[in-house]
């Protein structure tokens, strides 16, 4: 139940996809001076090096952010992911990855509040010591999907939230569904993303219409494929969902998207951006 550890994957198009995704978000989110809380609710170890047992034994990041290192591009969104990576790294060379908490600790300031939530026992102690330092960050051992609505509405009245699970019980596709139907209805406003892995595409299409059926407005779909959906191995594909995203993320995402296949993916590669439900 607590196998799954981000070390092996750290880096890869799926990171590439959800951290771009945040960042957007993210840099949004705290243009205002008005406090924002920030809650993770699957957060991993934070912080990854590549040269490490783990990341090396499956070298994911070599068909994702290492093919983007030396790139430019003609969109600022994909530039500013490429810089913020760099900014983790103390040379030239890539040699570090930072997960979704340190991604987020980047853009907090001192008004916001982070929450990370952690269950694995290796990678909460981890978390602990990448996130320490600031009073304002909160690293719980619990379970995120509980601590989650446990936190809302949120005393800043702002809130961005990114759901996480590695989904290796089958039955997280519906927790997160249950999970963003309830903290939705405790605080409508707040920003939600979702990643999801593309291993069996029904799955995802449930997930979809769970969405589309629960009455939430706002909901804008982004998925990044490598190859073709297949029922013979793995992951082939990642999305992220994200319910009152800013507004222009889905003009970043439109220019990004085409750019990030034809970089990152097989010829049978794809993308989707799509506005899954209306304002």
């Amino acid at each position: 139940m607590l196998s799954y550890r981000h070390s092996f994957h750290a880096g890869n198009p799926a990171d590439v996809l959800k951290h771009l995704v945040l960042a957007q978000v993210l840099g949004y989110q705290t243009i205002k001076d008005k406090p924002l809380d920030y809650i993770d609710t699957h957060s991993g170890a934070g912080f990854f090096e590549l040269a490490a047992p783990d990341a090396q034994k499956t070298q994911e990041y070599q068909d994702g952010i290492e093919k983007l290192w030396q790139h430019t591009s003609q969109y600022s969104a994909l530039n500013e992911y490429i810089e913020l990576i760099k900014l983790f790294n103390e040379s030239a060379s890539l040699a570090f990855y930072p997960g979704s908490p340190k991604i987020a600790e980047h853009f907090l300031r001192r008004q916001d509040k982070g929450w990370f939530f952690e269950l694995h026992p290796r990678d909460l102690v981890l978390l602990e010591e990448n996130m320490q330092g600031r009073r304002s960050i909160r690293v719980r051992g619990e379970n995120g999907f509980a601590g989650l609505i446990g936190l809302l509405p949120p005393a800043s009245r702002r809130a961005c939230v990114l759901i996480d699970p590695p989904y290796e019980i089958k039955d997280d596709y519906n927790t997160v569904l249950q999970t963003i139907v309830k903290a939705h209805q405790r605080f409508a406003t707040g920003t939600y993303m979702i990643w999801y892995p593309v291993v069996d595409r029904e799955r995802i299409d449930n997930m979809e219409q769970g969405l589309i059926d629960s009455g939430i407005r706002n909901i804008q779909l982004f998925e990044l494929a490598t190859e073709a959906d297949t029922d013979v191995h793995g992951m082939t594909a990642s999305g992220m969902i994200v319910i009152n995203p800013p507004w222009k993320l889905k003009q970043a995402m439109d220019d990004v998207l085409p750019e990030l296949v034809s970089l990152l993916s097989k010829p049978t590669g794809f993308y989707r951006s799509e506005q899954l439900v209306a304002e």
